[in-house]
């Protein structure tokens, strides 16, 4: 029986865990829908970027376990190439707003916004239907 105490224990201990990580999200959630200061704007494009980096991340492993060996050596040399020129892109297109105190918000906003869109191209990779000729990599 002892033991059981240390297993019921270690569950509350996770289920703790677990409501304060939802409590902090939904409180970052209401943080971004009402920030104010530059620096919170800033941050919650940030968090934005990162949301839409994961979600590609995870898009592009699902479509590399899917697709030929020469699907794979392709897609990463693509995948490669559209990151640096997701980059510059928005480097572009801000262009001469390097100093303003928005430039960290709407850089991310274009990456994210880019990242965004690649990852709906690699999704429709993911649904190719026999035939598709717009589909590589199979």
């Amino acid at each position: 029986m002892r033991g059981n105490g240390k297993w019921r224990n270690s569950i509350r201990l996770m289920l703790g865990l677990v409501i304060l990580q939802l409590s902090a999200a939904v409180a970052l959630a209401d943080h971004c829908d009402n920030a104010i200061s530059q620096t919170d704007m800033d941050v919650c494009a940030g968090q934005q970027f990162d949301a839409a980096d994961t979600a590609l991340n995870e898009t592009y492993a699902r479509l590399m376990k899917s697709i030929s060996p020469a699907g794979q050596a392709s897609l990463r040399s693509a995948q490669r190439a559209w990151l640096a020129y997701r980059d510059k892109q928005c480097a572009f297109n801000l262009l001469g707003r390097a100093d303003a105190s928005v430039y960290p918000m709407v850089m991310a906003m274009c990456r994210t916004g880019l990242t965004e869109q690649q990852n709906n191209e690699l999704k429709a990779q993911l649904n190719c239907q026999e035939g598709d000729l717009s589909c590589g990599g199979q």
